[in-house]
């Protein structure tokens, strides 16, 4: 299906525009000229989620593969499914179409760690991984590694009241005998010990749910975009295609319903340590509960990312950017060869160093054996009788007295 898309110029050169990061308006690349986005004081809207599901269209959504011309060089490329926004693969000139889901995005938070910024944090982050290997570290050369992206996410509010009923948990000690060795004879000794009295309890808990984050993108794997968490916000803006202007953008895959029951796992994990604190005591056992949902709201929005990938020996690892706040998560691949060097490193030192000890304890042991030193005279004898004597002397055992000129035996 063809798609005319939407294009911003630079009034001053003809250029493309695209967002800047660092000064939040569109930029010229060329001319530097800045155009600014107008709208962002603009309340954001939460719309009635009960309203939503029951209104929404419950046949699935066809996937439409989107044929662009571009508008600067003429050539046709095509957008994968659900893609909403992309640069031209010829000449990067940014191309944005229109959205066909049913529910269409009215917030965005925009990007605020511009391509040199992130390409840091990729660098540093990469740089202290042990054991990574050499082509990955080669990866953060590659100044154009990091493609920014505006990924879908759900945002649901709910007022929730929590009925349980459950068990509270209350130590206390008892004294009892044991034998025990003390001194090296077994003796009774009295000693506490902890027991635990359990009473049933019951009760009510209420909690009040902002602005739950639940992705809505099926392209990266859940353990990645949840490890992006959390995203503030409060710096939500009235969305405005401008702010796609040179990013690559998609619409949800994961539906407003299914996007609400993940996002009733992450609220149940808070109820549950709610019941818990209401309970008391030193330990808890939640027997049952139910929750019921009051004022139950939701978002469709946008969320930045700078992303790449790397593949290694057949296998593709995922790395991401929150684009808002700098925090950086991914797949790691570990370089067995460099593994293997250290083991064999390790051992190399402790067997050169089990070898050395082995000498020394040897050195030791022949000098310490070695009780009676020999004696050299300090000078020469002063004739042959006593050269004659010193040589009859130690021939048969006995020790030459040099200062008295006598045999020891």
């Amino acid at each position: 299906m063809k798609f005319t898309p939407i294009n911003y110029t630079c009034p001053g050169c003809g250029a493309p525009l695209k967002f800047s990061p660092l000064t939040g308006t569109l930029r010229c690349e060329f001319c530097k000229r800045e155009v600014p986005i107008e709208g962002e004081h603009a309340p954001v809207i939460e719309h009635d989620l009960h309203t939503a599901l029951v209104t929404l269209d419950q046949a699935p959504n066809e996937e439409i593969t989107k044929e662009i011309t571009c508008p600067k060089c003429g050539s046709s490329f095509t957008l994968d499914p659900y893609a909403v926004s992309a640069n031209c693969p010829y000449c990067g000139t940014p191309a944005i179409t229109e959205f066909v889901r049913d529910i269409h995005p009215e917030s965005i938070l925009p990007f605020q760690v511009s391509h040199k910024d992130a390409q840091a944090i990729f660098a540093r982050w990469i740089g202290s991984l042990w054991f990574a290997p050499g082509e990955l570290k080669r990866l953060v050369d590659t100044q154009k590694s990091l493609t920014g992206y505006y990924l879908p996410w759900w945002t649901y509010d709910a007022d929730t009241t929590t009925g349980y009923t459950g068990q509270r948990g209350d130590i206390y000690y008892v004294t009892v005998q044991k034998r025990m060795i003390v001194n090296g004879e077994e003796r009774l000794v009295e000693v506490q010990e902890p027991r635990i009295q359990w009473t049933p309890v019951s009760g009510q808990v209420t909690r009040s749910f902002d602005d739950v984050t639940i992705r809505a993108s099926q392209g990266l794997s859940r353990k990645i975009l949840d490890a992006l968490e959390p995203w503030d916000t409060s710096q939500l803006v009235p969305f405005d295609p401008k702010y796609l202007s040179g990013f690559d953008a998609e619409e949800y895959t994961i539906g407003l319903d299914n996007g609400f029951e993940m996002a009733r796992v992450k609220m149940d994990s808070v109820i549950r340590s709610d019941i818990r604190l209401d309970i008391g005591g030193d330990q808890q056992q939640i027997l049952d509960y139910h929750t019921q949902y009051h004022n139950t709201t939701y978002k469709n929005t946008l969320f930045p990312l700078w992303m790449t990938h790397f593949t290694y020996k057949g296998k593709e690892y995922y790395y991401a950017i929150n684009a808002q706040s700098g925090r950086i998560t991914g797949e790691r691949p570990y370089s067995y060869t460099k593994i293997t060097l250290l083991v064999l490193s390790i051992l190399a030192v402790l067997f050169f160093a089990a070898f050395f000890d082995q000498i020394r304890e040897r050195y030791v042991e022949n000098f310490s054996n070695n009780s009676v030193p020999k004696t050299y005279p300090a000078v020469p004898p002063t004739s042959a009788d006593i050269f004659r004597q010193i040589t009859d002397c130690e021939s048969n055992g006995g020790v030459w007295d040099y200062v008295n000129e006598w045999c020891e035996r």
